[in-house]
């Protein structure tokens, strides 16, 4: 018999709450297999079972916040007992694939990779993706549920669909699972592929409207007259974090509009571009790299200040502010300087897709050096950014919307947009910060300055 003890799975966790518990008494588990859905203080948690056995009884109800340390399974068999922790393991911080024994991956603190819900890409090293790992005695484990069969790839259509098949839905499996992920009925899709199919934006699109008429729908108040929201999990970390940075780094913030008709008509043409075929395009992706490249320019925005010392960074951790159904997480794509424009798109999707399904991990939460937010993804013109903590700048990028502008004296229609900058005055002055958020418009209205 072997009790599962609650782990720290990244960052010093002390207390999660047991979201769903996969098993239940009396199943049969398997290495790597998933025992429960945790919530930690930034994101959504899979937890594996580092043991084979049968489930003796579940410690710890659904709801329950435990501390780390804490018993919330027990399993009985030979598997369990032979990987019972005999001794503590590797020290937080060892690569996950260096944890090769089963006794180890139980006892180290690390970061559980959740990339896909199966279970054999979950483990407990730091490096966050774990490699697969050994049972005792070197075989290889094997996965703990073997993938569904992929549905055979839909043969070409020619461009001149015969009307028979008009209703035929052309899909990759791709684009099917991004549709069920957003509750997105296919057949109900406008296919814009050139032979017919369904692509990844026609996809986005209809999730989008769609989302907009469910929200023209005003829910009912419910019989209560009050409801009371208990202040844990992720509300509870944004609520320390914001007050943490109000009350500590003073802020200064700065806005300019800039004309971003130009932006706008590069985006359209990478839209069209082979090399960016099947990538999700936005103005966001123009405001990261021209971030990136004003960091180059004014170094002291991307920095981070303690009473001793300033650390100035030398590389560029993206932060970019993504509201969740759990709330706001702040995941960063690291070493974004030495990504190509395709490789920062690709990065910049994955990242979205991956906060909107929960599976963000501490360790992609970590380590950021500057961040951005769209508040135009939700119509707004701009607004004042608060930092995120242990950072010194954040930039706003509003709506892009045609507005009049004076252009060569005439008043003519072009795509406009504000942006605004947060600084923490401790670290930069005035002069860095206007200069700062003058480089990024710079790009945003003449994208062309990305090829210097």
């Amino acid at each position: 018999m072997s009790e599962f003890r609650l782990p720290d799975v990244g960052e010093g966790l002390t207390e999660a709450e047991i979201v769903a518990w996969k098993v239940k008494p009396g199943d049969s588990v398997s290495v790597n297999q998933v025992l429960v859905e945790i919530e930690t203080a930034k994101s959504l948690v899979e937890l594996p079972s580092p043991f084979a056995g049968t489930v003796d009884a579940l410690l710890v109800e659904e709801g329950q916040t435990v501390e780390v340390g804490t018993p919330i399974i027990s399993v009985a068999g030979d598997g369990a007992d032979a990987a019972a922790p005999a001794a503590p393991a590797a020290a937080p911080g060892v690569p996950s694939a260096a944890v090769e024994e089963v006794e180890a991956i139980a006892a180290t603190a690390a970061t559980v990779a959740t990339e896909e819900k199966v279970a054999n890409l979950v483990g407990y090293g730091a490096g966050g993706h774990g490699a697969s790992r050994r049972r005792r005695g070197g075989a290889s484990a094997a996965p703990a549920a073997a993938a569904a069969p992929a549905p055979p790839a839909p043969a070409p259509r020619p461009a001149s669909v015969p009307a028979a098949l008009a209703s035929v839905i052309i899909a990759k499996p791709p684009i099917r699972k991004l549709a069920k992920d957003l509750g997105v009925d296919l057949s109900t899709v406008i296919a814009t592929g050139l032979a017919g199919e369904i692509t990844r934006d026609d996809v986005i699109r209809q999730a989008q409207q769609a989302s907009v008429f469910r929200n023209i729908e005003t829910p009912e108040w419910g019989a209560e007259r009050e409801e009371v929201i208990p202040v844990k999990g992720v509300r509870k970390a944004i609520a320390t974090a914001m007050a943490q940075s109000a009350f500590t780094a003073p802020h200064v913030s700065v806005f300019v509009d800039i004309d971003a008709t130009r932006t706008m008509e590069f985006v359209k043409r990478l839209k069209n571009s082979p090399d960016f075929a099947g990538i999700r395009l936005s103005p966001l992706l123009i405001a990261a790299k021209a971030v990136i490249w004003a960091v180059r320019r004014n170094p002291m925005v991307n920095s981070t200040f303690t009473d001793k010392e300033i650390t100035v960074h030398h590389y560029v951790n993206l932060g970019i502010a993504a509201a969740t159904p759990r709330g706001l997480v702040v995941p960063n794509i690291k070493d974004a300087h030495t990504l190509s424009l395709r490789d920062l798109a690709q990065s910049l999707e994955q990242l979205t897709i991956t906060a909107r399904d929960g599976k963000t991990q501490p360790a992609e939460m970590a380590g950021g050096t500057f961040t951005i937010t769209n508040l135009g993804s939700f119509g707004m013109d701009t607004g004042t950014p608060i930092l995120n903590p242990g950072e010194v700048g954040i930039l706003a990028l509003g709506t892009i919307k045609q507005k009049p502008w004076v252009v060569d004296g005439e008043v003519r229609p072009r795509f406009v947009t504000t942006v605004a900058g947060s600084f923490d005055h401790r670290v930069v002055d005035g002069d860095v910060v206007s200069r700062f958020v003058a480089d990024v418009a710079s790009v945003m209205e003449e994208p062309a300055l990305l090829l210097d």
